[in-house]
């Protein structure tokens, strides 16, 4: 069955497509979302052999991670609307094209400052390119294609989240051509082609629709915010609360009053206000964002922890980081069956392992310090995994539980953004408590860190019971 025929047209329904080129279309979408997903963790264990090779050192390692999330986080949702405005299959291609270019410039770049830049650029063209997918889906799929569909997008996404990180260790350990990280950037230019390749082939064509009007105010706005509240906790905590790292965290607050207001007078705002009203939703973006927070920096530490602390090399890390892999996947997986039966009980599950499972890593770093192996830690890892596998794609779906459906796409978008947001976040945070209490030696700054995950973990708790019970059904609204 050849699709080609219907790629001539611009197809609107699913009937216009084979279902064979449907799957292909999923198979494209799913490889963007796994590149991101790979590329904004993958630094987890790079970062120490990046520092080594060309410095940076602890500013750095911190901005990695936080400059791909911050701008991936601030252009998500104007990156929906502008596929709206000029056609999803546009965006998609200049957003795979030029994610491939900046992973290029990532993967050879000499000093610290072009690979921040060169971070940020990926994460930019990223946030055009992400949101092109679920709309494509949602416009092509029939409706029972599409659940089956976004079934594969939880335990795919957990799986590439930890998994990239865990590449990265045995690619930098088997050290390529004496290239050491580079490859783990440089590897995109061969996925990045062959998705330019099979997206020019299999999306269907849409012009968009010019009258899509889009927030460019608004995202300047958070785009500040954002830059302004991550350079000074950076800044301040690396070098010091100089009048530069205060002023720039006065300039996010500010900058966050004035995007407030815009979302209130704005005709299409970012975030609609009638959202913030919902008591789910809001609930969702409050958990969404603290947990999201606390187990992106979660990861960072703990590799953080085993190759400065316990002097494992990245392949070990990756080895040693494996069993928070297997644990996502399986909770992910238990997920999908579970969550239609037990609603927000599944996520009140989730955070119980993941405190449990932090808090098990706690007793082990207490108890033995850097003589701790990381076979000890693997079934603690694991238990940690399992609390995040089972948070990970619940707590939207729940959060989006009782939106009305035209607030779907924004509603979706929205929290989106918060979970990129909050990955840069908490990755900058955890990690700037980590480093703020090294001094103190390895043991010290990893209990503190792991201090300060349990305590955020545990101000969730509360939230939940605003959730709404359980998912929409069907699943469409994605």
């Amino acid at each position: 069955m050849s699709a080609t025929p219907a790629l001539t047209e611009p197809p609107r329904t699913a009937a216009s497509l084979s279902r064979t080129a449907l799957w292909l279309i999923l198979g494209l979408v799913l490889l963007a979302d796994a590149l991101d997903m790979i590329d904004s963790t993958v630094t987890n264990i790079a970062a120490p052999t990046i520092v080594n090779d060309i410095g940076g050192g602890a500013s750095l390692i911190k901005w990695l991670g936080s400059a791909y999330a911050l701008a991936m986080g601030v252009l998500l949702v104007i990156g929906g609307r502008l596929g709206d405005k000029y056609g999803q299959r546009r965006l998609f291609l200049i957003g795979m094209a030029g994610f491939t270019a900046a992973s290029a410039v990532a993967g050879l770049s000499p000093d610290p400052a072009l690979l921040v830049v060169a971070r940020a650029v990926q994460g930019a063209f990223g946030a055009l390119m992400i949101p092109q997918g679920m709309a494509i889906l949602t416009k092509t799929f029939p409706r029972d294609m599409l659940r089956k569909a976004f079934q594969l997008f939880g335990p795919l996404l957990g799986l590439a989240s930890v998994g990239g990180p865990v590449l990265a260790g045995f690619v930098i350990d088997a050290d390529f051509g004496g290239l050491s990280w580079r490859p783990v950037f440089l590897i995109n230019l061969a996925l990045g082609v062959l998705g330019l390749f099979a997206a020019t082939r299999l999306l269907p064509k849409d012009d968009g629709d010019r009258g899509t009007s889009v927030d460019g105010w608004g995202a300047g706005l958070l785009a500040v915010t954002m830059f302004g509240l991550m350079f000074g906790l950076i800044e301040g905590s690396t070098y010091g609360w100089s009048a530069l790292s205060l002023g720039s965290l006065a300039v996010g607050v500010v900058f966050l009053a004035l995007f407030v207001r815009r979302q209130r007078t704005a005709a299409e705002p970012l975030i609609k206000p009638t959202l913030l009203r919902n008591k789910g939703f809001t609930s969702g973006l409050f958990v969404g964002l603290l947990y999201f927070a606390v187990t992106s920096g979660l990861t960072y530490v703990i590799s953080l922890f085993l190759q400065q602390g316990l002097h494992a090399s990245p392949g070990d890390t990756a080895l040693g980081m494996l069993p928070l892999t297997l644990g996502i996947i399986v909770a992910a997986f238990a997920g999908m069956a579970l969550a239609a039966k037990l609603g927000r009980t599944l996520i009140l599950i989730g955070m119980l392992l993941t405190l449990a499972g932090a808090g098990w890593l706690l007793a082990l770093v207490l108890a033995s310090g850097l003589s701790v192996g990381l076979w000890a830690l693997a079934p603690a890892v694991f238990l940690t995994g399992l609390g995040m596998g089972a948070c990970f794609g619940t707590i939207f779906d729940i959060a989006l539980g009782d939106i009305d459906p035209d607030e779907a796409g924004s509603a979706s978008g929205s929290l989106t953004a918060i979970q990129q947001l909050a990955n840069g976040i908490g990755s900058a945070t955890v990690t700037t408590v980590y480093f703020h209490f090294l001094p103190g030696g390895s043991t010290h700054a990893m209990t503190i860190s792991l201090i300060v995950v349990l305590a955020t973990t545990a101000a969730c708790l509360p939230a939940l019971r605003l959730l709404p019970r359980k998912a929409q059904e069907g699943a469409g609204h994605h």
